[in-house]
Parts: structure tokens; C-alpha cells; sequence
């Protein structure tokens, strides 16, 4: 991983602590006069922005206002396209290698690793966001700073991976509390099945809720690679993560090898589980929703992070949001003005607002926002970009561990494991090879 200076971090971050108590209007008052950034769009620009598709409706309908401030601000029209997480990542990919398409691209996890020589350097536009807001979360500028100077991109934020439940059936299972360790969380898990409202969580390729299953390697002590870029998969604490995953996959209702990131939500809201993995999309539905059921069923979900494993200390795999500006932009200037407006408070604010939470702040200082604290619910996903540990942990990131992750090498060898398809050494070593060819000697 990208080494961090912690202090530098702090000192960055130092003024926010002490502007929390200042009314929203007057908070980033004294970082105003910090830096200025002018950026004037060219002459006639045009905009092309591909984005992953809402699975929050306010969340689209914010930034498509967003995007109207900005055309009637600036003059510049911007066409916004919708696509599946699924589908964004083959898309930017086809865009970087032929040199057409898009001008901005917002994508997910370390994409921006697969090719980094095809993005416009944003340096600027990220110092200036950056001083002005408290400061980077570390895991922003490890997925968009891999060199640890030049910005290659702009971190947006992250869909937080949290544990989402029923309150009610969790306590008929003898549960007062989401559990802490994993020892407690398979003993729930096993209780509420027993209850006949069994948990569930995707074991297929999905880009977002799959996430979980770098939650389960890690909590063991397994890794990907160590510090030095080393695979080491096949290890002790994969194989005491996986045997742990196969009393976990028991508990299980049937179909999730299968599970792609919208069917937990459809399982969960149908009434067929009662916990799962998945952001704030699912108590935004059921809140938002007409149905009486569904608005009962809103006050009965509660949220907790992932319980921790042997290690001792959290693991969590949330997924990452990026924004890009392609190198073969005709509008350079314009598309980074666009993402300067879009991160400022005023904007930004509102699109989180929009959003329900749905996106955790990569910012230090946007964690003071109203959003967080509204709705006491809305709170556990507030941290999750403070708190993401990247897939390609504990190496450096980079075109190795954004392919090995496009890949969905840790998914795939989680699932063969924990079903039975394969024993778990077959499973690791399968997944050794796969990760060997991407992080190559």
C-alpha cells in the first residue's frame, strides 16, 4: 500500500476538529484563504460523463442538479450515461485503450490502476479540494495517488459495506446486540436460520457486496499479497478464514453463489433474509417505499459494522468510488472545473443529503455534515472511506491489484471453499495461481 504520512494527514486535518462547533455557513472559512484554483473552461466545451447507476434515487436526481448548476454556471453542457457497476469497468477500459469516449469517468475501486498513462493528472484539482476540506482519507490517496505525488484521479467516496439486520429477529433469536467477533457472529447466524429467517451474502461476481469476502480472509489473517507485492494467499489464515466461511455458508440461504449486488436487496426486502452486507440502499428503500410492510420493516433494520476476527482489529472492504478525466479529453480545463464544482461543500453537501448517505465522505471534514447524524442509521456508513482497507491490502496498489480485483480472484476462491465445489487448499491455490499472473515476478 501506498505509505502514508499519518502526521501530515493530522496537521491538514487539525483545523476541522476545531471549526466543529462553528455554524455550517462559517465552517471552511479559514481554509478559503488557503488556495485558489482558476479554472477556465474552453471555448464551446462539451462534456461526456460515464457513471455507475443510482441504487439510491436521490443520489442521481442530486447530482444531475448538480450538473444543471454547473451548465447554467459555466456554459458547458454535460451528458450523464448510466450504466451497471458491471458494465463501467469493460467500458472506461475499451475508452483508455482506443482513446475515445467519455471525458470523465466514475468508476470503481483502484480502476484508475489499470491504466494510469491514459488519465489526466488532477493534481491540482486534489490539493486544492484537499486543504480547503480537511484533508484525504488515506485510503483516497493509496487507491488515486500511487506514486504518493501525482493525483491520477479524485476519490468520491465509498458505498460502506455494513452489516444490515432485523432488530426484532435478531432479539426472538436471544441477540440484544449485533455481534462484535466473529465467534458471536456464527453463533447468530446459526440462531436466526434456526428461526427460519436465515442470513445471506453474495458469493457471485458482484463489484460491491462480494466485498465481504476480503472481510473474511482478512479477519483471519489472510492477505492477498504482503508489503513487498508477494502473493501469499495460500497461506495459514486463508485456510482458518475459509474453514470458518464454511460453517458460515451453512447458515446461508440457498441461491447466493449465484448473487450478483442487487439480489440481497431484493432477499432482504421480500422478507427471505434477515441479515445481510450491503450500504444504506436497502433502510432507504423500505423507508422511502408506500408500502405500510415495508415502512415497518424500515424501523426494524439497524446497521453494524463487520465483526472482528482473530486479528483483532477491523477489517473492512468497502467499495470505492473514483472520478477520472480521460488524457484524451478535447476539454481539459472544463472537466476539471466540473469535478472542482462537484466537490465543493455546497454541491457535494446536497449530493450526500440526495443520496441518504449512500456515499461516505472521502474528506475528513464533510464528516461533520448534518447527513451523519440526521438519522442515527445513517452514522455506521459515515466512516467508511476513515475505515477502508483496499482489496490489494497489505501491497501497493496498482495495475496488479486492480486487475486481480476486476478479476474477482478472492470472490471466487471464498465461494469454491465455503459451497464445497473445492477444499479449501484446492481453492487457495487455485486463487495463488490466478493473483500470481497479475502480481508477476
Amino acid at each position: 500500500m501506498h505509505p502514508f504520512n499519518r502526521r501530515k494527514f493530522l496537521e491538514g486535518s487539525a483545523g476541522v476538529a476545531a471549526a466543529a462547533a462553528l455554524p455550517a455557513a462559517a465552517l471552511w472559512a479559514p481554509a478559503v484563504h488557503a488556495q485558489t484554483l482558476n479554472l477556465k473552461p474552453e471555448k464551446d466545451a462539451k462534456l461526456r460523463v460515464l457513471r455507475w447507476s443510482r441504487f439510491v434515487q436521490g443520489d442521481i436526481d442530486a447530482y444531475m442538479a448538480n450538473v444543471k448548476k454547473f451548465t447554467e454556471k459555466t456554459g458547458v453542457e454535460v451528458r450523464v450515461d448510466n450504466e451497471g457497476w458491471e458494465d463501467v469497468r469493460p467500458k472506461a477500459a475499451v475508452a483508455a485503450n482506443t482513446g475515445a469516449g467519455p471525458d470523465i469517468i466514475l468508476s470503481t475501486n483502484d480502476d484508475a490502476n489499470l491504466y494510469p498513462d491514459k488519465l489526466l493528472d488532477v493534481t491540482d484539482v486534489a490539493e486544492y479540494i484537499g486543504k480547503k476540506y480537511g484533508g484525504w482519507y488515506p485510503a483516497g490517496q493509496a487507491f488515486l495517488r500511487p506514486d504518493g505525488k501525482k493525483w491520477i484521479g479524485i476519490p468520491l467516496g465509498a458505498a460502506g459495506s455494513m452489516m444490515v439486520y432485523r432488530d426484532s429477529v435478531l432479539k426472538s433469536a436471544g441477540f440484544d446486540s449485533f455481534p462484535k467477533d466473529t465467534d458471536g457472529f456464527l453463533k447468530m447466524m446459526k440462531a436466526v436460520k434456526d428461526k427460519g429467517m436465515p442470513g445471506g451474502m453474495a458469493l457471485g461476481n458482484a463489484t460491491g457486496d462480494g466485498l465481504w469476502c476480503n472481510w473474511l480472509m482478512w479477519a483471519f489473517g489472510g492477505q492477498l499479497v504482503d508489503k513487498d507485492n508477494k502473493v501469499v494467499i495460500d497461506s495459514v489464515g486463508t485456510l482458518r478464514a475459509l474453514e470458518y466461511g464454511k460453517e458460515l455458508y451453512a447458515t446461508f440461504i440457498p441461491g447466493t453463489l449465484s448473487w450478483l449486488d442487487p439480489n440481497n436487496n431484493k432477499a432482504f426486502l421480500d422478507g427471505q433474509v434477515s441479515v445481510t452486507n450491503n450500504g444504506i440502499s436497502i433502510y432507504v428503500a423500505a423507508k422511502n417505499s408506500p408500502d405500510p410492510k415495508l415502512k415497518e420493516m424500515a424501523a426494524d433494520i439497524q446497521h453494524a459494522a463487520f465483526p472482528i476476527g482473530p486479528v483483532g482489529v477491523p477489517t473492512e472492504s468497502h467499495l470505492f468510488f473514483n472520478q477520472m478525466i480521460m488524457k484524451y479529453t478535447k476539454y481539459p480545463n472544463a472537466a476539471k472545473e466540473f469535478l472542482r464544482f462537484m466537490m465543493e461543500e455546497e454541491q457535494f453537501g446536497a449530493w450526500l443529503t440526495g443520496a441518504s448517505a449512500y456515499i461516505a465522505t472521502p474528506l475528513d471534514g464533510y464528516a461533520k455534515l448534518p447527513i451523519w447524524t440526521v438519522d442515527p442509521k445513517n452514522t455506521p456508513y459515515r466512516d467508511a472511506v476513515k475505515n477502508l482497507r483496499p482489496a490489494g491490502y497489505a501491497g501497493k496498489l496498482g495495475y496488479a491489484s486492480a486487475g486481480a480485483a476486476a478479476d474477482f480472484i478472492v470472490v471466487n476462491m471464498v465461494a469454491e471453499a465455503i459451497s464445497g465445489s473445492k477444499t479449501p487448499k484446492e481453492a487457495m491455490e487455485r486463487a495463488q495461481k490466478r493473483a500470481e499472473r497479475y502480481y508477476k515476478v
